[in-house]
């Protein structure tokens, strides 16, 4: 909305400002961030008056989770409000890329919401049916890959970029949209199953975003791209704004997840926020660089699969309790311990990942 105050400028004014990406980004990401300080306190109390029992507790998870008994959940809905406001406010309206990323994440918002919803109306762990979640997840994908597929230049079109291969494409024809799908979804499960602990999934998500944030930007930009070798997107630098959004309303969450937690994310966040950087992924085209920045949302997911997959097969299980977060706690690590680590492993994954952009 701001976007079009630089309409007023003869080309040397304050409101020339408003024509630079970097600058609408920095507007978008206190704009979140003050958002978050403001509202977090009265959206927990209303949480916590509405839900009462808060989130339920699995009964075979570990013992010290009994002790979060009554923290509501749902708080995922201060970051979406947040960053929606900022990315509404900020960023330009009449990009279809940041709609794309936006309705993603709502989409998926509206998911995680009926789950935590029949969750806490049930005060049982199983919310929502799996299948119909992922039937949903697997339209709104379609539909965000449809759009990116017709956004995208031609030479780019349903096309698979490799991050060392730079000048290789793989054309993946009508397996392009099932690929994507798989994409998004994949990354909203997967940043699903790493939100157990006291923000544990936040601060990844955090810094993939930021990791995409640059990404988005460089590949808008055609001087960037061409001198890092990449295959140039334009329009994806507004993308920019939204994940500066994201990260605002990240931290202004955080200030009250920090452990001890006030509020849970709950999978109106957690889904919400893996869709949208699966979304962000197929828009700059870097899918592949997705599964190393997020990483650890990979083996997060890997490890149910392999454990569920190994268990039907022998009776027997590899780790001690999946997610693998859960398997640290059981073999005594505490929570900040396994917390912190993770966070580490995320930063040091988004440094691989960017490092792929200039290696050539």
């Amino acid at each position: 909305m701001f976007y079009w105050l630089a309409s007023l400028s003869d080309g040397g004014d304050f409101f020339n400002l408003f024509r630079y990406i970097t600058f609408r980004a920095g507007g978008a990401f206190f704009t979140a961030l003050i958002f978050g300080f403001i509202f977090g306190r009265p959206l927990i109390d209303l949480l916590r008056r509405k839900q009462k029992k808060g989130q339920p507790i699995r009964d075979d998870g570990p013992q010290n989770h009994f002790a979060k008994a009554g923290t509501p959940t749902m708080g995922g809905l201060l970051i979406l409000a947040a960053l929606t406001v900022g990315t509404l406010l900020w960023a330009r309206l009449d990009n279809g890329y940041v709609w794309i990323v936006l309705l993603v994440t709502l989409g998926f918002a509206l998911i995680g919401f009926a789950d935590d919803y029949a969750k806490v109306t049930k005060q049982h762990h199983a919310g929502l049916s799996g299948r119909v979640r992922m039937l949903i997840g697997l339209a709104i994908a379609a539909a965000a890959a449809t759009a990116a597929s017709f956004l995208h230049p031609e030479a780019l079109s349903n096309q698979l970029a490799l991050p060392l291969l730079k000048n290789t494409l793989i054309n993946l024809g009508i397996f392009y949209i099932p690929f994507a799908m798989v994409v998004i979804v994949g990354a909203a499960n997967a940043v699903n199953l790493t939100d157990g602990l006291d923000g544990l999934a936040i601060m990844p998500v955090m810094i993939a975003a930021a990791t995409f944030a640059i990404i988005s930007y460089m590949v808008g930009n055609a001087n960037f791209a061409n001198y890092l070798g990449l295959h140039p997107v334009p329009g994806t630098g507004e993308l920019a704004v939204f994940v500066a959004a994201l990260i605002g309303g990240g931290l202004g969450f955080l200030w009250y997840n920090a452990p001890p937690a006030a509020v849970f994310m709950g999978d109106t966040g957690s889904l919400a926020l893996g869709g949208a950087l699966g979304a962000i992924a197929v828009v700059t085209k870097h899918e592949v660089v997705l599964a190393i920045v997020g990483g650890l949302f990979v083996v997060e997911a890997l490890s149910v699969i392999i454990q569920v997959l190994y268990f039907k097969r022998t009776g027997k299980r590899v780790f001690l309790m999946a997610p693998i977060h859960h398997h640290f706690e059981k073999k005594g690590w505490g929570e900040a311990q396994i917390v912190i680590r993770f966070w580490i492993i995320a930063l040091i994954l988004a440094l691989i990942g960017l490092a792929t952009l200039k290696i050539r």
